[in-house]
């Protein structure tokens, strides 16, 4: 019995290992995809709805600056929206992951981080659009940094001003042991030109 036990021990781990590294290629390979931005939607400033972010309408853009420059008489200022990233698969093995954390910078600022849970998988000379939702409070932001700074990139990034962005994203895989998620101690870097009117 003890040792059936130890057989079937043994069988459990040998799939469990095999499930591990199954899961440790997919997310090298996704390490070694192309990625580029695709867009941005479902912004949301203050509880206004700017809707997209290729279309923004000038009573948008006025309403983005207004709340920015009142900003010192607001308690919280929440930003949400969804960043779309295009992830190419050029390479001969299926591209997966089961999670992954994020971290957002836009010129060296902190901006958001956060996570996603929702499988991916591209298999090879595929292109998949990858979806972050992103949420943030510019006045915990402008705490940090200062109101100007924040300003500056937020202005940036919905085109506001005529200065492009520089948008870095790192993502961590997770790999699931058992059903404990285990994050990939080195980041994917992923950096793309946003915003700006030149």
């Amino acid at each position: 019995m003890k040792k059936t036990a130890i057989i079937f021990t043994s069988i459990l781990l040998l799939f469990s290992g095999c499930d591990v590294f199954k899961q440790i290629g997919g997310a090298y390979q996704l390490s070694q995809c192309e990625y580029t931005y695709h867009s941005v939607d479902d912004i949301q400033i203050a509880g206004i709805n700017i809707g997209d972010g290729s279309r923004l309408s000038l009573s948008n853009l006025a309403s983005i600056s207004t709340i920015l420059a009142s900003s010192s008489k607001m308690q919280t200022i929440p930003l949400t929206l969804t960043l779309n990233m295009n992830i190419k698969n050029p390479n001969e093995a299926v591209a997966f992951l089961n999670s992954l954390d994020y971290a957002i910078e836009i010129n060296d600022l902190e901006f958001t981080n956060g996570k996603i849970d929702i499988p991916l998988q591209i298999n090879p000379g595929e292109t998949q659009t990858m979806p972050i939702h992103m949420s943030t409070d510019l006045k915990q932001l402008m705490n940090r940094y200062s109101q100007e700074k924040v300003s500056e990139v937020v202005n940036s990034f919905f085109g506001i001003s005529a200065e492009k962005t520089q948008v870095k994203v790192n993502l961590w895989p997770k790999v699931l042991v058992g059903k404990t998620p285990i994050k990939s101690p080195a980041a994917i870097p992923v950096i793309f030109t946003f915003g700006g009117k030149s």
